[in-house]
């Protein structure tokens, strides 16, 4: 059976299925929970980050949303992964040696090929900011495949359909050395997206304006999130972005109840990240927001 056949199931399900929540949202006729969970790079906090084993864990417990992070490699593939070199505080070469921080920051993932680059164990060694996490080799996935990975376990699982939040790792500086320009970088990603089939069920994010006026302008279709780290006010973020994004996604210690309800009036989500404790969680739905975004989601989903 074709991916896209296994798509239209799953969306047949999870339409089907919808949210747990009566109180939903919709756009281009999808609807969007009226609380969003999130698996920050699929639940770093219990399976190694931006994986598919992480996100097919993230599934199973009920998230609305998988959240991750993309960069281009030397060959022009879309991969999930966070930092733009190889991280040494978690990964190891594929004999399982270790190497040291700084031979990883010259191991760029924009200089490699991506059957070298999917050779790399990214699950396996010791992360001591995520103690909890489960070990298990895993590899750096093209978006493509981790794509097709959830949506065939969503239909063999009988599971419904989740959310896409995919961000851009860009920004002005990197240019030409860490990823390509962001036109092509968007192109590509959009490529992805399309061929799969999922474009209802995608947000992309990011802290580089330029990606999202580029989707806004090219494919409004596709919803946006705009993620800040400094205190600023609403008008100033809106201005900063040209336009008013699906969602803005701040991070959480800068959301305060004036923030959320000016998002609200303006018929903006706000969903901050990263909220990985059950006191942070409790505030932040005290102030109102529309989501969470988590190491944990378990802390979110298990009753």
């Amino acid at each position: 059976m074709s991916t896209k056949i296994n798509f239209l199931f799953s969306l047949g399900l999870g339409l089907f299925c919808a949210c747990k929540s009566s109180k939903l949202s919709t756009k281009n006729g999808v609807n969007f929970p009226a609380f969003d969970v999130e698996a920050h790079r699929g639940g770093r906090g219990l399976y190694p980050e931006n994986t598919i084993i992480a996100m097919k864990n993230a599934v199973d417990l009920g998230v609305n949303t998988l959240e991750m992070d993309t960069h281009i490699t030397k060959d022009s593939e879309v991969v999930v992964t966070h930092d733009d070199y190889l991280n040494a505080d978690f990964i190891l070469n594929k004999d399982g040696t270790f190497f040291s921080k700084a031979e990883g920051k010259e191991k760029l993932i924009y200089q490699i090929n991506y059957q070298e680059l999917k050779s790399y164990d990214v699950g396996s060694k010791f992360y001591s900011s995520f103690p909890q996490q489960q070990k298990v080799k895993a590899y750096i996935p093209r978006l493509a495949d981790l794509i097709d990975s959830v949506q065939n376990y969503l239909q063999t699982n009988k599971k419904p359909q989740v959310f896409y939040n995919i961000e851009t790792k860009c920004s002005p500086k990197g240019d030409g050395v860490l990823h390509p320009n962001p036109d092509e970088f968007v192109t590509r990603l959009i490529s992805v997206i399309k061929d799969k089939g999922i474009t209802p069920f995608v947000i992309i994010q990011s802290f580089d304006k330029r990606t999202l006026q580029i989707i806004h302008q090219k494919h409004p279709e596709i919803k946006t999130a705009f993620l800040v780290a400094q205190k600023n006010t609403y008008e100033a973020y809106i201005s900063d972005l040209g336009f008013k994004p699906f969602i803005l996604s701040p991070a959480y210690k800068i959301v305060d109840e004036e923030l959320v309800q000016k998002c609200h009036q303006n018929n903006i989500k706000i969903i901050p990240w990263t909220v990985n404790t059950l006191e942070e969680i409790k505030q932040m739905k005290s102030l109102g927001v529309d989501g969470i975004i988590t190491d944990y989601p378990n802390l979110l989903t298990t009753k």
